[in-house]
């Protein structure tokens, strides 16, 4: 089991030589900047503020690195598709995740956040891309489940599928930070990709 009370900030990484390297296994997860990452972290800890939930999209500009029991990291990856972020910004962030991808011997398991309500923009199919060629495990997160009407659950996780290009394999979870609808799944993925490393 996973003590979720025992987490803890390690560090925020601007290059290469920040990220942790005592090969404990390493969750991703990544999002585009509003569709709730931190939220869902902190509602998968049981924590209120635990990662920050920002007013502002697109604050998350490092990657930040949570340690949970000693056992395994959670990383923050930086939001992506914010518009009000510099061209310059936006390829530090992109040479940040090239980097972080190709360093990926303790990448475990990844976990992308996307907005059930809406098709999945150009760049969720971007970091899918990245997700499916580190050929690492890996499934979707479809938050704001509690903001839809059950009659367009079952559509809107397919358009997700379709349009992410998503391989049977990877799950796609419907999910509420709000809520906690999803977590138990979220959870145990992460539990049994731990138990495998």
């Amino acid at each position: 089991m996973l003590n979720l009370h025992k987490a803890e900030f390690i560090r925020s990484a601007v290059k290469t030589a920040d990220f942790p390297n005592d090969a404990l296994p390493q969750i991703a997860f990544a999002g585009k900047s509003n569709v709730g990452k931190s939220s869902t972290i902190n509602r998968i800890l049981n924590r209120k503020n635990f990662a920050r939930v920002g007013n502002e999209p697109g604050k998350t500009i490092h990657i930040n690195f949570f340690c949970i029991d000693e056992k395994v990291y959670f990383v923050d990856l930086p939001g992506y598709g914010y518009a009000k972020v510099s061209k310059k910004e936006r390829d530090r962030w992109g040479r940040l995740m090239d980097e972080y991808f190709s360093n990926g011997d303790t990448l475990t398991l990844g976990f992308q956040i996307v907005d059930i309500r809406h098709k999945p923009t150009a760049d969720d199919v971007t970091m899918a891309d990245w997700f499916l060629q580190t050929g690492m495990p890996f499934a979707v997160i479809a938050n704001k489940h509690d903001k839809i009407k059950k009659s367009q659950l079952e559509g809107n996780l397919q358009t997700i599928r379709t349009v992410l290009h998503l391989p049977e394999e990877v799950p796609v979870i419907p999910f509420s930070a709000e809520k906690g609808t999803g977590k138990d799944e979220v959870l145990s993925l992460i539990l049994q990709h731990i138990n495998e490393t």
